[in-house]
């Protein structure tokens, strides 16, 4: 990739990302709500649904930037040739590039998904409260208080969202003898994106409990396996799954504007 290519890849990923996060924010305050340990309505229930939209906003556009910059830059890295993988190993390509993608982007939006998810579950506290809260209390390792989970939660998603995406597009502009629409391309991501969304959602469950827990509680730790077990021993499979409707949700139709947003708007900044 030349310094051009990494601009366009850079500014689309971070417009196409704003865009979604800001534009879906209210549906993933639900999710949040719903996932969190005090259940829907003590969390706030649809009071002041827009409650850490700021941090969100904050943190979209270079996290999105980010991830599509070493996305496209490791894409092209493992495929030589004009960075296209061959078929025989474009699925590995595409989830080696999607694993480092998310590692990247991650570091740049643990910080703002912590104060945006406590911001969402108190919607009574202002965001700079919670922000001054969680540094005073916590540390600065408080903003990254959850980044495993995230990780744990975000490189599982892209590995089956990517590969996914990728086989779709391919599937069908071999069908009808040409390159895909945007809008075609952003169809193909809202079905990955979907499938994926759904087999991930008890990892996002975990996540946000963790991120949400009282500092020094076992919550707290980090242990995403022991969240999900005992979830599932309190509230059984609806409590492990809690939140994916609201989450396949955003994520079909995120999946859909957000891969198809970069689609359309990266050929302008080339």
């Amino acid at each position: 990739m030349n310094s051009r290519e990494v601009l366009a890849s850079l500014l689309a990923g971070g417009c196409a990302g704003f865009t979604v996060d800001v534009g879906l924010f209210p549906l993933d305050t639900v999710k949040t709500r719903v996932q969190s340990q005090q259940g829907f309505y003590k969390a706030g229930g649809f009071r002041g649904i827009y409650s850490g939209v700021i941090p969100a906003a904050v943190g979209s556009f270079p996290g999105s930037a980010a991830f599509f910059v070493t996305y496209d830059f490791t894409k092209s890295l493992l495929s030589p040739r004009g960075g296209e993988a061959s078929s025989q190993w474009a699925g590995v390509t595409h989830m080696l590039a999607a694993a480092s993608a998310e590692t990247m982007g991650c570091l740049w939006r643990n910080p703002t998904e912590v104060i945006k998810q406590r911001a969402q579950a108190s919607p009574s506290s202002s965001t700079w409260h919670i922000l001054l809260t969680t540094v005073r209390e916590e540390g600065v390792r408080g903003l990254y208080r959850g980044y495993g989970s995230l990780i744990s939660r975000e490189v599982p998603f892209s590995l089956i969202q990517f590969p996914l995406w990728e086989y779709f597009k391919t599937l069908w502009s071999r069908k009808q003898g040409h390159k895909l629409h945007s809008w075609q391309s952003a169809v193909c991501g809202a079905f990955a994106g979907v499938m994926a969304g759904f087999c991930t959602t008890p990892l996002d469950m975990a996540k946000t409990r963790i991120m949400l827990a009282k500092a020094g509680t076992s919550t707290a730790r980090g242990r995403i396996s022991l969240v999900i077990y005992d979830v599932w021993r309190s509230q059984g499979l609806t409590g492990v799954f809690a939140g994916c409707v609201p989450r396949v949700t955003i994520i079909g139709i995120g999946g859909f504007l957000f891969l198809g947003a970069y689609e359309k708007s990266r050929p302008f900044f080339l």
